[in-house]
């Protein structure tokens, strides 16, 4: 037992003063409904003591879960070029083991998704850390699954050649359309040749496996707030109005989500530095108050970047 804590706290000290560069990365998986899945995906994010699976979020409606890992990254100071992470081991361990065990075809959910493998996006989690870091280990990443598991990578914002943003991806592959009842994504929903060639790996896609998408960007917050409501083109008018796009907060992205029998979700994704959930939940309630409808309680589904760093700490 000592030897066990005189080694985690070996690790400790690297994380904390070797490798002051710490990142983030969320994994999201097209999978919440098969525990036994989802367990083993947990089980491989913690077997390398230098990667820490912080959080995990499962949705049972959407289909879907999210890992959050942090690790350091070490670089080669004369280039600045990312040499080394452990999240990259772990990451392709994790993605491998989800491609054995999901097959899209069977996979229905309210979220919408274009693979097993949805979307891996990568944020500077210490002041340390960069944007091009996170862009760097994102594209080794990408060539991981495009080249290595010849599945194929759309690239999106810090990791894009032009810094195109995932909303614009997502529109150009269809991805916010559902193909099964107005409100369900059911199967694989792109076609066998793509609409649009990937920044890395094959034109081709297995239906099996589908595409994945892998960015780079600043630390968002994840919160979503309930609707009493089960009509969902009422809700993406609200949607709408809490956005940018029409007059809302110019930061914030959201989704109208099916989210049960009487509930629709807005999904959204905060910049934290720009706009809080309070004035969020605030501008939902008034909006669903103009058409008479109820409003819950929002609820966040990821840490805040300052628990990260100091759970990170304390986790070993």
């Amino acid at each position: 037992m000592e030897s066990k804590h005189a080694d985690q706290a070996k690790v400790k000290a690297k994380l904390s003063t070797m490798h002051s560069k710490v990142i983030c990365c969320k994994l999201y998986v097209s999978e919440s409904q098969n525990a036994m899945v989802v367990d083993a995906l947990s089980r491989i994010g913690q077997k390398d003591p230098e990667v820490i699976l912080l959080s995990k979020f499962e949705d049972e409606y959407y289909n879907r879960v999210r890992y959050t890992l942090v690790s350091y990254i070490t670089g080669d100071s004369s280039t600045g070029e990312v040499v080394f992470s452990p999240i990259r081991k772990v990451l392709l361990a994790m993605i491998e083991a989800a491609f054995s065990a999901i097959n899209l075809e069977f996979h229905c959910g309210t979220h919408p998704r274009i693979g097993v493998v949805d979307d891996i996006s990568f944020h500077p989690l210490s002041q340390a850390a960069t944007m091009e870091d996170a862009a760097q280990l994102a594209k080794l990443v990408a060539s991981d699954i495009g080249n290595g598991l010849q599945v194929p990578v759309f690239l999106y914002a810090a990791a894009h050649p032009s810094g195109k943003s995932v909303s614009a991806v997502r529109r150009e592959l269809g991805y916010y359309r559902p193909n099964h009842k107005d409100i369900q994504w059911a199967g694989q929903v792109l076609p066998d040749t793509l609409p649009m060639k990937p920044d890395v790996g094959p034109t081709h896609v297995s239906r099996e496996r589908g595409a994945t998408m892998v960015g780079a960007k600043p630390f968002v917050e994840s919160y979503n707030v309930p609707i009493l409501c089960k009509d969902i083109p009422t809700v993406r008018r609200i949607t709408r109005r809490v956005t940018g796009r029409s007059g809302g907060f110019p930061t914030v992205q959201a989704l109208a989500l099916f989210h049960g029998d009487n509930c629709t979700e807005i999904a959204c994704l905060l910049d934290p530095d720009h706009v809080g959930a309070d004035q969020v939940q605030w501008l939902v309630e008034q909006i669903a108050e103009e058409q008479g409808l109820e409003v819950d309680k929002g609820y966040f589904t990821d840490l805040s970047r300052d628990i990260m760093l100091e759970r990170k700490d304390n986790k070993l």
